[in-house]
Formats: structure tokens, C-alpha cells, sequence
């Protein structure tokens, strides 16, 4: 008897080709995002670095905030709305990501940068943002379109990353992209198998019918923590919700001790770990399940793999990728589509 439980007739949209190709993507992304090299840009010319985003085309930024944290001479800020801060001017570099390049909260940053003078810099796949940058002679990366804006990370995350080279904000060698590149293609080729023991099937089996929590410490995995959530909701229309350590020691785990019965037996926690974790973040992980997970319905450590901190991040990236794509196939529904967030537009057009 088969185990296999993909089926094509849910998935018209082929996200789980999409899932499969993201190291090919993350490679397109980082040779297109050699354009860059060619950029008159000084990073001792800005104040601070803004990435204007929304969604799958903002998480990019926030992989490449987390990677760069320790090293970054300049503050890098992932920037989710229709303005800017206060502090934003003439000497901040503003970065609109768009995808579609029809977002209209970027749209509207972007105007902002514009009308604060601060230099800008664009990458996008085409549509309005691609006319602003012809229009007033900016600098831009063009990715290939096609893709829902979640399934096209890598093609951001590979611009991105080879700014936040030229600008010094991390040191990351041709050599080191290619190790991380080659151990992403391994892992992609791994989640893809559809088998029970596949850690991504068997993640998926765990979260049907339960509501994935999912704890990251501050820093590297933060972001990866909210990739995995939003990739949860948008890939298998599924509830999840997360939280960082250790600030969910000072508030949030009160949560658990008077829980309703109903709501506590289905959270299942997913603790997302990694070796540079702070050493007393890494004790609260342990106090914290000592004191949670015999009350709920589930908990699961997984641990960052590979030597950098572009590699680790990307294994736990792509692992959470490939669980929701399967938990989709679990609940048999349509992984590609979001047509709440569309009917959502439209009500606001």
C-alpha cells in the first residue's frame, strides 16, 4: 500500500515544485543581485539601511537582518507600513522590495524616502515599482516573476544578501554562499520526499488539527520563526502563532497556567534552536518545556544545521517551507491560492 499522500489535482499551481526550486531561486537571486556590485554606494555615506516590505517580499530582509546582526557597522531595519521613521533622510539608503511591484504600502514608503531625500534603490520583478525606478533614474534589480511573492524568497534573499555584502555588513565569501547553496539543494531534494518519515510530512501530521506555536530565541532564528508561521497560514490556510525568547518568559507563559482544557490540548509548540543562541536563552528553552509541555498537546525541538549563519538559517527556512506545503496535502486543500488576502484587496480598492 502506497504511503504517498500528494496529490496533483490540489495543487494546479505546482507549489511544490516551487518549494523544491528554492536553492535554484537563492541562486538566480545572488547572480542577479551582482548587479549591485556595480551601484555607486558607500556604506559610510548612510546613517542606516530601511528595506520597505510586505510579506514574501519583506521576509528576505528580515533573514538577511538576522544573519548580519553581530557584524552590521550600520542599523539595518525591515520597515512593514506606509511611512518611514523620523529618523529617516538624506543619509539613510531606503530599499523598496516588491515582488509584484504593485504593493501598496511600499509604494507609498518608497514616496516617503522620495520626499525625505534619502537615496533609494529598488528590487522588484516589474509593475509600478519597476516605472518609479525607470522614471527617476534608480538603481534596480530585476527578479523573475511568475511566482506568488512567498514562493519567490530566494530570489530576494539573493539580492539582498549580495547588498548587504557590498555594503560590509556581513562578510560573506563566493566559497561560503556555495557551501550553503549546495547543502540547500540537498535539503530541498530531501523535504520533497513523500514518505511518513520525512521530517516535513511527519511535522505536517503532527500540526493537523492542532495550532503550531512557534518559540525562537531573539536574533538569527527570529525571523525564521515568522517565515514559518506566515508559510503556515498562507500555504495550508492554518492557524499559527509564535513568540521569541525571552520575552515570552516575562509575560506569555502565564498564558499556560489557567489555559482552557480545549485550547491547551491542541497547541502544539515547535522550539526552533540554534548554536548561537544565548547561553541563558538556551536555559529558558529547557525551563520553559519543563514547565509547558506537560499541560499542551505537543512539543518539538529542532535544531539549526550547517557551519554559517546563512546555512543554518536556511535549513530551518526550508524545513518549515516543506511542512507547510505538506500539512496542505494533510488538510487537502490548495496550497497556491489566497483568496482571502485577494478579497481583502479588493474590498480596500
Amino acid at each position: 500500500m502506497s504511503d504517498t499522500i500528494y496529490d496533483p489535482s490540489l495543487d494546479p499551481g505546482d507549489m511544490r515544485a516551487a518549494v523544491r526550486a528554492f536553492p535554484d531561486h537563492l541562486a538566480v537571486g545572488w547572480e542577479r543581485g551582482a548587479a549591485v556590485d556595480g551601484f555607486d554606494l558607500d556604506a559610510s555615506a548612510f546613517d542606516g539601511i530601511v528595506l520597505c516590505g510586505m510579506g514574501g517580499s519583506a521576509i528576505g530582509g528580515d533573514l538577511v537582518r538576522g544573519i548580519v546582526e553581530p557584524t552590521s557597522p550600520l542599523p539595518f531595519l525591515v520597515n512593514r507600513g506606509y511611512a518611514l521613521p523620523g529618523w529617516v533622510g538624506e543619509k539613510t539608503l531606503v530599499v523598496a522590495s516588491s515582488y509584484s511591484g504593485g504593493t501598496e504600502e511600499t509604494l507609498a514608503a518608497f514616496a516617503d524616502a522620495k520626499a525625505r531625500g534619502a537615496r533609494r534603490l529598488a528590487i522588484t520583478s516589474g509593475g509600478t515599482l519597476a516605472g518609479i525606478a525607470e522614471a527617476d533614474g534608480l538603481d534596480v534589480v530585476t527578479i523573475p516573476g511568475g511566482l506568488q511573492p512567498r514562493a519567490a524568497l530566494g530570489y530576494s534573499l539573493g539580492v539582498v544578501l549580495r547588498l548587504a555584502r557590498k555594503l560590509g555588513l556581513a562578510e560573506l565569501s563566493d566559497a561560503e554562499f556555495a557551501t550553503a547553496l549546495a547543502s540547500a539543494r540537498d535539503r530541498a531534494e530531501a523535504n520533497d520526499v513523500d514518505d511518513a518519515d520525512t521530517p516535513a510530512r511527519a511535522l505536517a501530521a503532527q500540526f493537523d488539527g492542532m495550532l503550531p506555536v512557534i518559540y525562537t530565541g531573539v536574533g538569527l532564528l527570529e525571523s525564521v520563526g515568522m517565515r514559518w508561521r506566515t508559510q503556515i497560514h498562507e500555504n495550508a490556510k492554518h492557524p499559527a502563532v509564535g513568540n521569541v525568547l525571552p520575552e515570552m518568559d516575562h509575560n506569555e507563559i502565564m498564558g499556560f497556567e489557567a489555559a482552557p482544557a480545549a485550547l491547551a490540548s491542541v497547541m502544539h509548540v515547535v522550539a526552533l534552536r540554534d548554536a548561537d543562541d544565548h547561553g541563558q536563552v538556551a536555559k529558558r528553552f529547557d525551563a520553559t518545556r519543563d514547565l509547558v509541555a506537560p499541560g499542551i498537546g505537543g512539543w518539538t525541538e529542532l535544531r539549526s544545521e550547517g557551519t554559517s549563519r546563512l546555512d543554518r538559517a536556511l535549513s530551518l527556512v526550508q524545513l518549515g517551507d516543506a511542512a507547510s506545503f505538506w500539512l496542505a496535502m494533510v488538510k487537502g486543500v490548495d496550497p497556491t491560492p489566497v483568496e482571502t488576502i485577494q478579497s481583502l484587496k479588493k474590498t480596500l480598492a
